[in-house]
């Protein structure tokens, strides 16, 4: 059933072409060979590009201080952030690593990968082990194309009856143009538009 939507609405403003796409997933992206050299970089531009093999991409300024590590040795952890992890994720933003060790400052716990050497975020609710495989330079960034090669969850996120994770337990937090969001609500889920109704079953009662 298509939403009745007043005329007036449909009304537009131009403006100059620019990165008007929203809202964006907000990640902590780990670096690094060796303990001295960790780091903790967040970034909003991210998303999957393939599923076989599982893919996904950063895009990354060549000037961030993080950017050195994933070019040299070619992969990176891909953090997944939720509520609780939201004041870590704007100050890793904020402050560069150059100067800090995020980590520590933050009170976060690295864990080791099972296939990278970049360590991970113990406190995300879930982990992306991710391996380099093309670098893109397309201006003002460069795009990171990266094959996902583990995945790790928090079993604090998972269903005992089921055995399924359930990530909105994790409060996911977004990114809209300078300000951060906790995910809404559910409202539906994929193919619930063509869902047929399931038909209420008649009670039948018996006359004793």
């Amino acid at each position: 059933m298509k939403t009745k939507t007043n005329p007036d609405t449909f009304e537009k403003v131009t403006w100059k072409p620019g990165t008007m796409l929203f809202p964006l997933p907000v990640v902590m992206v780990t670096s690094g060979d060796m303990a001295a050299e960790y780091n903790i970089m967040t970034v909003a531009w991210t998303g999957i590009v393939c599923t076989e093999p599982p893919m996904c991409y950063i895009s990354v300024r060549p000037e961030r201080f993080s950017y050195g590590f994933i070019e040299k040795y070619r992969e990176f952890g891909l953090n997944l952030v939720g509520k609780e992890l939201a004041f870590a994720t704007d100050w890793c933003g904020v402050k560069s690593g150059r100067d800090v060790d995020k980590f520590k400052e933050m009170q976060l716990t690295p864990f080791p990968a099972d296939k990278i050497k970049a360590p991970l975020i113990a406190e995300s609710p879930v982990n992306l082990e991710c391996v380099v495989r093309e670098i893109k330079p397309l201006g003002t960034h460069h795009m990171f194309l990266a094959e996902i090669v583990a995945v790790h969850g928090s079993k604090a996120h998972l269903d005992l009856k089921t055995g399924a994770f359930n990530l909105s337990h994790a409060n996911p937090v977004c990114y809209s143009h300078g300000k951060y969001y906790q995910s809404g609500a559910l409202i539906g889920k994929f193919g619930f538009s063509v869902e047929k109704k399931k038909k209420k079953k008649r009670k039948i009662t018996v006359e004793k």
